[in-house]
């Protein structure tokens, strides 16, 4: 394997590579979000400076399905997130992702700082619910339900559509060969040409368990403040360092 062979390669393994070169097509990737108020000292513990939190101590808790995910194939994701503030721009911050798919997991952390652990979700609609659920190690961690397509949000499309490009934020770490840190950064992304088939809100439910390794209840529900259920299309591009703490 010549220089040239190895750094044309788009990830490990180089002779077999876990992940293609991006961008990346997400086609009718369908979304079960719980909106609640959470602990602020808990949520200020979980969020990285210099993020600051958004007004109402507010997380959300999410399912996806990905039915067609070009370079990642068909899997489920399911995680929990934090409303906050980057200069004063609004962001989401991701806490923590479950996913069922080693493509992505990998590709997730190792470009974008995804913080993303291998887990079994799941999201279907069962008889009248739209229902989420978490199991890690064998064990259920989490459940979501939302009323099925009760409120229909096909007048709001366009502001649904201004809210999933809002700026996203992971904190990434790497560590060196010699176990000190390689890479420590907040990095931003947008999500480009989305198209919303859907979206609707609703009455919801979260119920979050406690677990070792799977620390989803560690941001506890305190008030649900809503559900909604949408299928989109996006792009996930490249992102851009926004905080390097070696620098």
């Amino acid at each position: 394997m010549t220089r040239e062979d190895i750094l044309s390669a788009p990830s490990m393994p180089a002779f077999s590579p876990s992940y293609p070169r991006g961008p990346y097509r997400f086609v009718r990737r369908e979304y079960l979000i719980i909106t609640y108020e959470t602990d602020p000292e808990a949520l200020r513990a979980a969020l990285p400076e210099p993020l600051e939190p958004a007004p109402g101590n507010l997380a959300f808790y999410e399912w996806m399905k990905m039915p067609d995910s070009s370079g990642f194939g068909d899997y489920e994701e399911s995680g929990s997130a934090i409303v906050a503030t980057y200069k004063g721009q609004p962001c989401n911050f991701s806490v923590q992702m479950y996913l069922d798919d080693e493509p992505p997991i990998t590709a997730g952390r190792e470009i974008w700082g995804f913080p993303k652990k291998y887990g079994v979700p799941r999201l279907a609609v069962t008889k009248d619910t739209l229902t989420g659920t978490l199991h890690y190690d064998g064990e259920r961690v989490a459940m979501g339900t939302m009323t099925y397509k009760h409120r229909s949000l096909e007048d709001q499309l366009d502001k649904v559509r201004e809210g999933i490009g809002h700026l996203n934020v992971n904190l990434k770490l790497i560590p060196d060969v010699d176990g000190g840190v390689k890479v420590a950064q907040l990095v931003g992304y947008q999500l480009r040409d989305v198209t919303v088939h859907g979206a609707w809100e609703g009455e919801a439910r979260l119920h979050l368990i406690p677990h070792v390794n799977c620390r989803v209840a560690d941001l506890p529900v305190r008030r649900i403040v809503g559900g909604r259920h949408q299928v989109v299309d996006f792009t996930l591009p490249y992102g851009e360092v926004l905080h390097d703490y070696l620098g």
